[in-house]
């Protein structure tokens, strides 16, 4: 299953969980993304063909990050871009997200073991704003 975050109806993130499946491949983000974010299923024996990627140039104005739980429980909280909480979602082992716009943190509810891609060079502190969030009432997804 494939859940998607809005704030103002604006995509935020992509929640891949991991019961998700699909016959060949499946594309979620839009071609626009500077990350993109697929699944894949084939069946034993398929092939694909070899290939190498080109040089094309390529601007990143905003770093979009993919996480996979590997193990444990995390819930990452989203915040707009004004540093406003609207709500959290509950990841678990075999989950994926794809963090595209917006604010987030993170606690761990369970230790947790997580695979980071994003895009580089790293840009250092620069790259982001660190802020304190206000109170929240969490509103959780799949939490159950």
């Amino acid at each position: 299953m494939i859940e998607k975050i809005t704030n103002g109806g604006e995509l935020q993130a992509m929640i891949l969980r991991s019961n998700y499946t699909f016959d060949g491949i499946q594309f979620f983000t839009p071609d626009e993304f500077s990350q993109q974010l697929a699944y894949m299923k084939r069946p034993t024996g398929y092939v694909i063909q070899p290939h190498v990627h080109n040089a094309v140039a390529r601007e990143v104005l905003y770093t979009k990050e993919v996480l996979l739980i590997k193990s444990g429980v995390v819930r990452v909280d989203f915040y707009s871009d004004a540093q406003e909480y609207y709500e959290s979602a509950i990841l678990r082992a075999g989950d994926v997200i794809l963090l595209a716009f917006g604010g987030h943190g993170f606690e761990i509810i369970e230790e947790a073991e997580i695979i980071e891609v994003k895009q580089g060079p790293y840009a250092g502190e620069s790259d982001k704003t660190r802020f304190v969030p206000s109170v929240q009432e969490l509103k959780i997804k799949g939490a159950e």
